[in-house]
């Protein structure tokens, strides 16, 4: 089977280096340069350098939907994607006898859209995987091919977690590779009633409300470490949170520091009281908790707001 492969960031590139070895990768197509950094240079996607490594041959459109010949060309059976960054028309979807094929990093029909990692870890989920779908027009609703499952385990970031599910999205896209290459496709419709939705993180969207319940202030500064982290203010100025667990009650105002020791700072919110691991203060390095208990710019009952 003969396809193309269709990705962008990091999180892409597992399951390019998996495919590479099951089947012919005709092309890779992948969204254009773009300005990084401070200085904004201009840097390729992962898989893009990933790709032309391998020695594949890269097609950057600005618009996919505009190169349907371009496709047709190329001479694949089917697509593969995953984390691309574009939605297909119908016309593009045309373009493969045996389908094009996406791994979204949700168990769906949960989730749908373009942060579904962070989404599940915000709604205090325990588990969550990746879904082998047939790609159709509407958003994440195509039929189900299958599934994979793994934890989220207490204190994991989304960092963590993202490159777990890399691995499944790898693991799961070959199994998919075999099925769909010897025609066994068995597809589950999904539960549109059932259906949620996410959208782009943003970085107002991370900044702590630490009247909220531990619970809630806790899975905020994991879903959103390492970026676009989860920000408060200390004495006016920014400060980074990075990893966080729930930790016993204490007294104290929302916000309130009750310790600060190697083992964590201790913060007061609305309801219980979570416990942070790393943080950044403003022009600063991202440090433990130890190195904040020795640099003592932290104090049992300064404020966070």
């Amino acid at each position: 089977m003969k396809i193309i492969y269709a990705g962008t960031p990091q999180f892409a590139v597992a399951p390019l280096e998996a495919l590479m070895k099951k089947v012919e990768i005709a092309a890779v197509i992948t969204q254009e340069d773009r300005p990084f950094g401070r200085r904004g240079v201009l840097t390729p996607p992962p898989v893009k350098v990933c790709a032309q490594a391998a020695g594949i041959p890269v097609f950057q459109f600005d618009k996919i939907r505009a190169h349907v010949d371009e496709l047709k060309a190329l001479g694949a059976d089917a697509m593969f994607t995953c984390a691309y960054g574009q939605l297909l028309s119908q016309e593009v979807l045309n373009v493969f006898p045996l389908g094009v094929w996406n791994a979204h990093a949700s168990l769906l029909p949960l989730h749908r859209g373009a942060s579904p990692v962070q989404s599940a870890m915000l709604a205090g989920e325990r588990t969550t995987g990746v879904t082998i779908m047939k790609t159709e027009l509407a958003l994440d609703s195509g039929d189900i091919l299958l599934v994979k499952r793994c934890a989220i385990n207490e204190g994991e970031t989304c960092g963590e977690l993202s490159q777990k599910l890399s691995a499944l999205s790898a693991e799961a896209l070959c199994e998919a590779a075999d099925m769909i290459a010897e025609g066994d496709v068995n597809l589950l419709l999904q539960d549109e009633s059932a259906a949620t939705f996410c959208k782009k993180i943003k970085k107002e969207d991370a900044k702590v409300d630490f009247s909220a319940s531990a619970e809630k202030v806790c899975a905020l500064i994991n879903a959103m470490s390492p970026s676009p982290a989860a920000h408060c203010l200390f004495a006016g100025k920014p400060l980074n949170l990075y990893r966080a667990f729930v930790a016993e009650d204490c007294d104290g105002q929302a916000g309130q520091l009750a310790a600060v020791s190697k083992n964590g700072i201790i913060i007061k919110c609305g309801v219980g009281a979570v416990r942070v691991t790393e943080a950044q203060f403003a022009g600063g390095k991202r440090l433990t908790a130890a190195d904040i208990a020795n640099g003592r710019k932290l104090s049992v009952g300064d404020i966070l707001e």
